[in-house]
């Protein structure tokens, strides 16, 4: 059997426009977030019709990030789930993508760093108002790129053994924002004042 955890690339353009739709990675966020849902339900968090809904949630299908739950769906009643998707899915390497295909590439990162961005705004309210789920860590190190990439895997394996799927979490668990990004401080947007190795709880 095939270890889910292991890397698999998503190098399929239909597949990566799919996800670069910003309405799409709500509905899909929705899903994983809260369960099972129908595109009424679905519309009524999002702010789409049913119409709408229903043409994004095939168009997930279609591309294997959600499937049909046939026991629970009546007549025009559709009910939704995430698909079984591997765990550790990654954007393919921007020069392994046909020139023709690097636009769809693009703007799936664009979205997603969008996102990223209003979590980031969301960080210092959130870490007020419940410091136990929204934690933070801030770091410094000279490190090859070697190094750098072993790390990543590290960080990578450990949040797999950490993490749970929504069907299997044990009682307590809650869905969590996860993300880690490093840059390079000796880049053109290096900046001498920042106290890279402090963090919020241990003070000034």
């Amino acid at each position: 059997m095939k270890d889910d955890t292991e890397p698999v690339i998503l190098d399929d353009p239909g597949r990566i426009k799919a996800l670069s739709h910003p309405l799409r990675r709500r509905i899909l966020h929705r899903l994983r977030t809260h369960g099972p849902a129908t595109s009424t339900t679905i519309g009524e968090v999002v702010g789409a019709n049913t119409g709408t809904t229903s043409y994004h949630l095939r168009q997930l299908e279609k591309y294997g990030f959600i499937e049909e739950i046939p026991e629970r769906s009546t007549g025009r009643e559709r009910w939704w789930r995430p698909a079984d998707t591997p765990r550790d899915l990654r954007l393919p390497a921007p020069e392994t993508v046909a020139p023709e295909d690097r636009a769809v590439l693009d703007e799936l990162i664009r979205v997603a760093h969008a996102e990223d961005m209003e979590l980031f705004r969301a960080l210092p309210a959130e870490y007020e108002r419940d410091r136990a789920w929204a934690r933070l860590s801030r770091g410094f190190a000279h490190m090859t790129e070697e190094g750098l990439a072993s790390f990543y895997e590290a960080y990578i394996r450990l949040l797999h053994e950490h993490a749970h799927s929504r069907e299997d979490a044990p009682p307590g668990a809650r869905p969590v924002h996860i993300r880690l990004f490093t840059l390079p401080a000796d880049g053109p947007d290096d900046r001498p004042d920042v106290r890279p190795d402090v963090r919020p709880d241990e003070g000034e």
